[in-house]
């Protein structure tokens, strides 16, 4: 009884840590081969969609930028493209983002499918972390939900050994699924403590700084992804033109105007996005148009057009106008 009663005036060691433990902020870059589940994590630390998912390798083109409010630190998720060969030069342009990201992060997180054997590609990209020497280093094994504990086990022991025959240590290594959101927030947990002491480098609130227009794209992009042939995916590209309020709306019923155009590579790839009597492109329009409305509040038309840029990955011009 004595000792409680001496307890409100005697704050612990536990809590005067916490309360006088300085705020950090900073930047965490998830690398690792396409299709390793950067973009399903990036959403899932968020806890809303900012990056799109497909079960396309090379899905995400741009570095977006997914924002984590904790109450003692801002973690600032920088999701690039997945490092690969390159074919073309998008590939390599796609390359070049991810090297400049990972100079300019507080953390990299180098995410391996747990239901995928380390492969060359793995080897590859860890042998490239290995040459950072001052950025602390996580290795997140994706995907844990798809594999039994014994498979599991020697993933997380072949990740380490990887590590010792680089001669460098993992500051983490840790499961994770993004899907089942397991072991999710003890991620934020560990990638916290590595960022440096800053306070908040966004406002409250903010869950990305990726542009409207940007995201708009990616979502249409997203939806014209799902069901396309292997050669395809990679020749789809979306611009947004324009995205304005309808004009003479009631002010309770906002209508927001946008119009977009997809572009493909070939004219024989047409037919493919638009699909007997336009079906194809409706669905992309409606299914697009759900996660739009979502992303900004607000009901919206969407206007999609088809176009044809000729092998716009290999054209430096083209790929300017297509924003990279």
């Amino acid at each position: 009884m004595v000792a409680m009663s001496a307890r409100p005036n005697q704050e612990s060691a536990a809590q005067q840590a916490e309360t006088t433990s300085p705020h950090r902020a900073g930047f965490a870059c998830f690398v690792g081969r396409p299709n390793a589940g950067k973009s399903t994590l990036t959403n899932a630390l968020v806890g809303q969609k900012v990056a799109i998912t497909s079960n396309r390798p090379q899905t995400t083109r741009h570095t977006v930028r997914g924002i984590v409010h904790r109450e003692d630190a801002q973690l600032i998720l920088v999701d690039t493209p997945g490092l690969h060969k390159p074919r073309t030069l998008l590939g390599e342009r796609l390359n070049d983002v991810v090297r400049t990201t990972w100079a300019e992060v507080d953390v990299i997180g180098f995410c391996l499918p747990a239901d995928q054997k380390l492969g060359p590609g793995d080897k590859y990209i860890v042998k490239e972390l290995a040459g950072i020497k001052k950025t602390p280093k996580i290795a997140i094994i994706t995907k844990t939900d798809l594999v039994e504990s014994k498979a599991l086990a020697e993933q997380l022991l072949a990740v380490s050994a990887l590590a010792d025959e680089l001669g460098f240590e993992w500051a983490e290594i840790i499961p994770v699924s993004a899907v089942k959101d397991q072991q999710v927030g003890l991620l934020a947990d560990l990638i916290a403590p590595l960022l440096p002491q800053s306070p908040p480098l966004y406002p409250e609130g903010d869950l990305t700084d990726e542009p409207e227009m940007v995201m708009v794209a990616e979502l249409i992009r997203e939806a014209a992804l799902e069901g396309v042939r292997d050669e395809l995916p990679h020749s789809i590209a979306v611009v947004v033109e324009e995205m304005l309020p309808r004009e003479n709306r009631p002010a309770d019923k906002p209508l927001l105007d946008i119009h977009a155009n997809v572009y493909i590579e070939r004219p024989s790839q047409k037919g493919i996005i638009i699909g007997p009597k336009g079906q194809r492109l409706k669905d992309v329009g409606t299914k697009s148009r759900k996660h739009i409305e979502a992303l900004l509040g607000t009901p919206v038309f969407l206007d999609l057009h088809v176009k044809v840029a000729k092998d716009w990955q290999r054209d430096p011009k083209q790929l300017r106008k297509l924003g990279f």
